[in-house]
């Protein structure tokens, strides 16, 4: 499958903007997709402090990349609107470093669907950088219902 880029499904996701932190998908199925970014070497990156931008924000990554599986998923069944969700639990977060600003080149974002209803998700993920980990865990999200 050849990477999806960022204007093929940015538009299904709540994430705007620079906020969108994620650039490409390189594959997704039924449980696991595989994202890249670069967003982390941008000056204006909008998660970057005074004294750089904190891997802590790792976790932002790993979300991102669950709500594009989860829109892909559903654009699969013919859904094609944002559906807002809320990141309730982040659990088993280890990182590996502290800031993301010596690392060049791409982030390599990957994550699993452990389960998934209409009311909510529960991912594992793992980003990597030159096939060295950078930061794991495991993060839930709730779909407020109207």
């Amino acid at each position: 499958m050849p990477d999806l880029a960022k204007s093929d499904w940015a538009h299904l996701i709540p994430h705007t903007g620079s906020m969108c932190l994620l650039d490409a998908v390189r594959h997704f199925d039924d449980s696991t997709i595989h994202a890249v970014s670069s967003s982390h070497l941008h000056a204006d990156h909008p998660l970057r402090g005074i004294h750089g931008l904190h891997a802590v924000h790792l976790a932002e990554y790993g979300a991102q990349a669950t709500a594009v599986h989860g829109a892909l998923l559903a654009r699969l069944r013919g859904i094609e609107t944002v559906k807002p969700g809320r990141l309730v639990s982040l659990r088993e977060f280890v990182l590996n470093v502290e800031t993301l600003d010596e690392l060049g080149g791409m982030l390599d974002i990957a994550a699993q669907c452990l389960y998934a209803d209409e009311s909510g998700a529960q991912y594992s993920f793992s980003i990597e950088h030159a096939g060295a980990q950078l930061a794991s865990g495991r993060v839930a999200i709730i779909h407020p219902q109207p």
